[in-house]
């Protein structure tokens, strides 16, 4: 895939996830900032740290970074899948939400909407599994 593709397709996905991030904040009243600057995307919660995004263009991936852990993610033909695990990164992002927000801000919802979260990948299923 071209850089510019690859740029096209992130910034496509990063503009909508923070979209639907900063409605449900608001919509949750969950104390968060959220910021999308130059291909990365940080959200930043005020007791249990922060979430980032960004694009990586040498890789051609997405990475996210969390309390939870690091992931990567390449584009597939039904969104960035986890170069190592193959889920979704609306799925990973919502579980990694969930986990920074104890429990009160679900994405699910909104992406399974947009048909962005793979069938039964529901994050308030999995939030037991990333909690520290």
């Amino acid at each position: 895939m071209n850089e510019q593709i690859f740029l096209t397709l992130a910034q496509q996905e990063l503009s909508e996830i923070v979209s639907v991030l900063e409605a449900a904040i608001d919509s949750a009243g969950i104390d968060a900032d959220i910021t999308y600057q130059d291909g990365v995307v940080e959200i930043e919660f005020d007791d249990t740290g922060k979430i980032v995004l960004n694009q990586h263009l040498a890789m051609q991936e997405i990475w996210l970074a969390a309390r939870l852990g690091a992931y990567h993610f390449s584009p597939s033909s039904d969104g960035w899948r986890d170069t190592r695990g193959q889920s979704s990164l609306r799925a990973v992002l919502a579980r990694a939400l969930l986990a920074h927000s104890g429990g009160k801000l679900v994405v699910d919802e909104a992406w399974a909407a947009q048909g962005s979260l793979e069938p039964g990948s529901s994050a308030a299923a999995s939030v037991g599994k990333c909690s520290s």
